[in-house]
């Protein structure tokens, strides 16, 4: 495995649009990076680029010690696992794992000791002779993983890969994918819109917005401290809160007045400001009354909608006997978990 480095990578189409615009990060020997923003963002263009099927614009990619700019990408030493899986449907399982390595004319016996090893890690050694349809979603995945694993490449690369399964499966192949790094320790660049795989799988994260890196830190450190406003509303489901008003007399007061919290400290941007918080931190208690719109239960938990003046919030809260809707609720804000944000810049402020 090897470590992959970006610096002020960009590319720019020939009609002027950035798709991605100075990214700058390095993914540690053995590490797995999750690339991660809404759709647009620019990070299935990033991943093209460090595989090679997208040229760079500007800056430079290192794979190892090498700079790959140049560099075709059957060269570069990595695998890639696609959204489509992009298996061939006229060949078994064992001959469209063993079909990359035939090309690179290993002998048979080397073919096969990779193949039927990453069948046994994958859970595929009973359908190694099946075709693709006679296969569930799930284990074509497990197929088109099989398929980069035996290569032993220095990096493995994946877009989307658990994009086409339904809620069950990607659980399962989620589960599978940390499983399998961890057991491997492989380099891993993992592309996905969906915030819970990213927080679940990454050893860190890139937030990408506009083509843009927004934050890259810890799964945990980036729900606790976003950097921005982007990143606290992207990151956490449900998403946080987010109330404009004023600073005060040491205390935010919502731009209608209707809703006034406490505030430990006050912001250097000026009196304007945008309070956050996370549905986990609002909480039955005295402080501000709402009314309650809608009821979301969720198993172990219930989301509860409501409404202050002009100001909507969602609260997460244990299950719990709880009035109808239309109803008159106290809810009170945590002060150690508020968040504030510059409402001009988005910035933490």
């Amino acid at each position: 495995m090897a470590r992959v480095a970006l610096a002020g990578v960009r590319k720019v189409y020939d009609n002027g649009y950035v798709a991605v615009d100075e990214a700058s990060f390095e993914i540690a020997d053995g590490e797995l990076m999750v690339l991660v923003g809404p759709s647009g963002c620019g990070k299935s263009t990033l991943l093209r680029m460090i595989a090679g099927l997208e040229t760079i614009s500007a800056g430079t990619i290192a794979i190892g010690d090498r700079i790959v700019n140049d560099v075709p990408p059957k060269q570069r030493d990595i695998a890639m696992v696609f959204q489509n899986y992009a298996l061939y449907p006229h060949m078994s399982v064992y001959d469209n794992m063993a079909f990359g390595l035939k090309l690179r004319h290993l002998v048979r016996s080397e073919i096969d000791g990779r193949v039927r090893r990453a069948a046994d890690m994958l859970g595929l050694e009973k359908v190694l002779e099946r075709k693709p349809r006679q296969l569930s979603g799930g284990q074509r995945q497990r197929v088109a993983l099989g398929r980069a694993l035996v290569r032993e490449p220095a990096a493995f690369l994946l877009d989307e890969p658990l994009s086409n399964l339904d809620a069950k499966l990607r659980l399962q192949t989620r589960a599978e994918i940390a499983r399998l790094h961890q057991r491997l320790s492989a380099t891993m660049i993992y592309v996905t819109h969906d915030q819970i795989e990213a927080m679940t799988l990454g050893d860190r994260i890139v937030v990408l917005d506009a083509g843009r890196i927004q934050q890259i830190d810890r799964p945990l450190n980036l729900y606790r401290n976003p950097a921005n406003k982007f990143v606290a509303g992207f990151i956490g489901s449900p998403p946080m809160n987010f109330l404009d008003g004023r600073i005060e007399g040491g205390r935010f007061i919502s731009s209608d007045g209707a809703i006034v919290v406490g505030v430990d400290r006050r912001p250097p941007t000026g009196d304007r400001i945008t309070l956050g918080m996370r549905p986990e931190h609002i909480t039955f208690g005295e402080g501000v009354d709402f009314t309650l719109d809608l009821i979301e239960p969720v198993g172990n938990e219930v989301f509860l909608y409501a409404t202050a003046g002009e100001n909507h919030v969602i609260a997460r809260v244990a299950p719990r006997e709880l009035p109808p809707i239309g109803s008159t609720i106290a809810l009170q804000f945590d002060r150690e978990h508020l968040h504030l944000f510059d409402p001009a810049t988005g910035k933490r402020a």
